[in-house]
């Protein structure tokens, strides 16, 4: 199916949509106990429970509208099936609270593979986005695998370490922050490695 072009308010919300519902449905069911066939399952396993299939309908309204799907979309939607459910079926929030370790290892591992083949991995996946020499995109690269090592790590040490509360509100806003704050930072790799027209002229 051909990329269509989407209204970038409908994506964001298809996005982040069910991060923002997990998180209103933890913070209003953290204290209450459900029972169902007989077992007890507290509000973050429901709250799970009900991410998991929101999270695969705005996957697949996101695209049906723009006929694509990222491959960061993809594995983000299987590790969400995979370890939400297992936290669903073992009645144990640790696998949920592991996968962005896995997400972030996964791609840290991908990235880092492809610089010791001399390659950048990232540029395959963003370069049609941001046409970049390929000096900096080596650079950025880089870059990128480290935070993702960096995030990795820190999300272990707060699952581990912190309440589910702090964990929670690390994976809704600590997460999507600590993101933007990066790219945001590689601002100046992308002023002078960034192709223009004028450069290219």
């Amino acid at each position: 199916m051909a990329e269509k072009k989407i209204n970038p308010l409908v994506k964001t919300v298809l996005e982040l949509g069910p991060i923002v519902a997990f998180f209103v449905g933890y913070v209003r069911m953290k204290d209450k106990v459900f029972t169902i066939g007989g077992t007890e399952y507290d509000g973050f396993i429901i709250a799970t429970a009900a991410f998991i299939p929101l999270l695969l309908i705005s996957t697949g309204i996101l695209w049906a509208l723009s006929g694509k799907l990222s491959k960061m979309q993809l594995v983000t939607a299987v590790l969400v099936v995979v370890f939400g459910g297992m936290s669903v079926w073992f009645n144990d929030d640790r696998f949920f609270k592991m996968k962005p370790t896995i997400i972030y290892t996964l791609f840290a591992g991908i990235l880092g593979f492809g610089l010791l083949r001399g390659q950048s991995y990232l540029k395959a996946v963003m370069g049609e986005m941001m046409p970049m020499e390929q000096e900096g995109w080596m650079i950025l690269t880089r870059r990128m695998a480290m935070f993702f090592a960096a995030l990795a790590v820190t999300n272990e040490v707060v699952w581990r370490s912190f309440s589910t509360d702090a964990w929670v509100n690390f994976k809704t806003f600590g997460l999507p922050a600590a993101l933007f704050v990066f790219f945001m930072a590689q601002s100046k790799i992308f002023q002078k490695y960034g192709k223009t027209e004028e450069k290219e002229v």
